[in-house]
């Protein structure tokens, strides 16, 4: 019986991008909204969650995002201003934005996402929305003072980095919170 884990590919941060986020997260941790921050080793920018795979079918997924990957560069981003899903009467996700090569990021994976389509994973059906999730909110928040907290952090820039890997990374749900593991990692 083939080993079943819980995936996902995402773009790993650069150590001064998660200083970046995580200087935003202790501003807001000012409002005392409710929310279950995401710790600084957990900050990834996901491509694409895939659920539950056969450990086999690592090697494959590879191959999709080296082939996904191999008609893009390294790309430069900063952090920009907060936001949140699905909105401000009922926030679940709060998120930052980014800035720069957010078009070749989307194209990215839009290309990811096909050849993954082509092994049976569904493919999306949101368009996907270029963010790094800061946390998830718990219980409820006053839509008044999340306006004023996104309206007070929309100046915010971070210096700008570079995103240049693709991972495919394994998820442990821990009662301490997710771990995640690399399992495999394509250049960009």
């Amino acid at each position: 019986m083939p080993e079943i884990l819980r995936a996902f590919i995402a773009i790993e941060l650069p150590g001064k991008a998660v200083s970046s986020v995580v200087r935003i997260q202790e501003e807001l941790r000012s409002y005392h909204f409710k929310i279950r921050w995401v710790k600084p080793e957990n900050m990834h920018l996901t491509l694409k969650f895939l659920g539950d795979i056969h450990v086999d079918d690592a090697g494959k997924i590879e191959d999709a995002i080296s082939d996904a990957a191999k008609d893009y560069g390294p790309m430069q981003f900063s952090v920009k201003g907060i936001g949140v899903f699905p909105g401000v009467k009922r926030p679940q996700v709060v998120w930052c934005g980014l800035k720069g090569d957010t078009a070749s990021l989307i194209q990215l994976q839009i290309h990811l996402d096909e050849k993954l389509s082509d092994m049976g994973f569904l493919k999306e059906k949101r368009a996907f929305k270029v963010h790094l999730t800061l946390g998830r909110v718990k219980g409820s928040v006053s839509p008044e003072k999340m306006i004023d907290a996104m309206r007070d952090m929309s100046a915010f820039e971070s210096e700008p980095f570079q995103l240049d890997t693709v991972t495919l990374f394994r998820s442990d749900l821990q009662p301490s919170g997710a771990v995640y593991t690399k399992l495999k990692s394509v250049s960009l």
